[in-house]
């Protein structure tokens, strides 16, 4: 295989053309998103890829400023604190799920329980 050398179909030049169309830009030159903007891949739903992704932040605010570099450790920081709080919205969500859970099987429990206390009554009417 060495010996042969593999060709590929070469492709047409562009030459700088780029298509537009009307839906990439408005009139005043504002451009215009196709909705990927606030896509979620699923990455920061982990919290361990979140607590990972804060650690590295941190590490790097601890680098700038035994560097020098005040603005940099204050934007690294910065973005470590977002990360921080992208956590504890994570940790507190199944706490608040499993709150609700609890409540609508305690509230089913107790509907249960009325029904056999009617059906009871009923008996003792009866």
């Amino acid at each position: 295989m060495n010996d042969q050398k593999r060709r590929f179909r070469p492709r047409p030049q562009r030459n700088g053309f780029r298509p537009r169309n009307n839906n990439s830009q408005n009139s005043n030159g504002h451009f215009q998103s196709n909705g990927n903007i606030g896509r979620n891949n699923g990455s920061m739903t982990n919290p361990f890829n979140v607590e990972k992704t804060a650690q590295k932040f941190q590490q790097l605010a601890k680098d700038a400023l035994t560097s020098g570099d005040p603005v940099l450790y204050e934007n690294y920081l910065q973005h470590a604190e977002h990360y921080n709080r992208r956590l504890a919205e994570l940790n507190f969500k199944p706490k608040q799920q499993n709150l609700e859970k609890t409540e609508i099987t305690n509230n089913t429990k107790i509907e249960k329980i009325e029904k056999i206390e009617k059906s009871e009554n009923k008996k003792v009417v009866g």
